[in-house]
């Protein structure tokens, strides 16, 4: 009786190791080759909340796998290698994600606050029929998140209720998870069949710059509508080249025509906190705070002493930059 008795006290114990040991589920953001840094400060987040297993979804993808096992705090990979998921449409990752959080009982489904974590959440938790908490900068406590509203000028903290909570991630709030010291097991996610008739991924095109990547970069140089046409951004690519810096700007030097949309930073674009930040010929509207004003030090290069962004700038330049920027990099060496 003794025996029996054991047998099924373990059998419980080990059930609800199980149900923790797979509470909270990362979606792995990478291009099957390499996995985007973005990623580690999303598992640093789920961290917070419990034992962290990982999807990695894509067409051979196993090198991301193997990467992703290394990581501290990731304590299982599910690997699903097929090319359904080539361009990570939402509409072909939605079913194979229910279908995790159905075998696997996921209390929590995470994913960055990028293009492809807000294109893929909000549909998971439709078909949940739970609300989605995006672009959470904190976590209180299982149920409880931060985030900020109203373009970054207020701090909102809710309380979900829901069975699953479905989120997404600010990567900029967290520090990035070590990619060393993880010992995490890797397995193949359950075969899902997958049928998709209303997308289709064709192919995509990617900027490439010898430049540090503008949403992972240590120090980022930004322009806006005072460097008056995409020429004199010239500028700014010889001071960062000097600096190893990436190249941002404002919504309007982006909607003036001056640079790509890839390259804006702001509440509808890019979410970055470099170590250091330079704003030249950028005004502050609220809207591009939103997007740089976790940078750890912020320097300001306005002719305008009234302009808004010295308000936050933690050093300011009241100078035309078309002498300012000449100068100093001039002085980098």
């Amino acid at each position: 009786m003794f025996s029996r008795i054991s047998s099924r006290g373990l059998s419980l114990t080990r059930a609800i190791l199980q149900q923790r040991y797979q509470s909270t589920l990362v979606i792995a953001e990478h291009n099957n080759e390499k996995l985007t840094p973005v990623t580690l400060n999303t598992i640093t987040a789920a961290s917070k909340i419990g034992d962290v297993t990982c999807l990695v979804a894509g067409s051979q993808c196993s090198k991301v796998a193997e990467e992703l096992s290394q990581v501290n705090g990731v304590q299982k990979v599910l690997v699903a290698d097929s090319d359904s998921y080539k361009g990570f449409l939402p509409e072909s990752l939605t079913p194979l994600v229910l279908e995790l959080q159905k075998q696997f009982n996921f209390e929590y489904i995470l994913a960055s606050a990028t293009a492809v974590g807000k294109n893929l959440l909000p549909r998971v938790a439709a078909k949940l029929d739970v609300s989605p908490i995006s672009d959470i900068t904190g976590i209180k406590d299982k149920d409880t998140f931060v985030r900020t509203i109203y373009a970054g000028n207020a701090v909102q903290t809710l309380k979900s209720s829901d069975p699953v909570k479905v989120i997404t991630v600010r990567g900029t709030a967290f520090e990035a998870a070590s990619t060393s010291g993880g010992s995490g097991s890797s397995e193949n996610a359950p075969t899902v069949d997958v049928k998709n008739d209303k997308s289709q991924f064709i192919g995509q095109e990617l900027t490439k710059s010898d430049r540090p990547e503008l949403s992972s970069a240590s120090i980022v140089i930004s322009g806006g509508r005072g460097m008056k046409n995409g020429d004199n951004f010239k500028l700014l690519y010889d001071l960062a080249d000097k600096m190893n810096a990436a190249v941002g700007a404002s919504r309007a030097a982006v909607d003036a025509g001056f640079v790509p949309n890839d390259m804006q930073i702001g509440q509808t674009g890019k979410i970055i906190a470099p170590d250091l930040y330079v704003a030249v010929g950028i005004s502050g509207a609220i809207q591009h705070l939103a997007g740089m004003k976790d940078s750890k030090v912020i320097v300001a290069i306005n002719k305008d002493p009234e302009a808004p962004i010295f308000q936050v700038s933690d050093y300011g330049l009241v100078q035309d930059l078309f002498k300012a920027i000449p100068e100093m990099t001039s002085s980098v060496k």
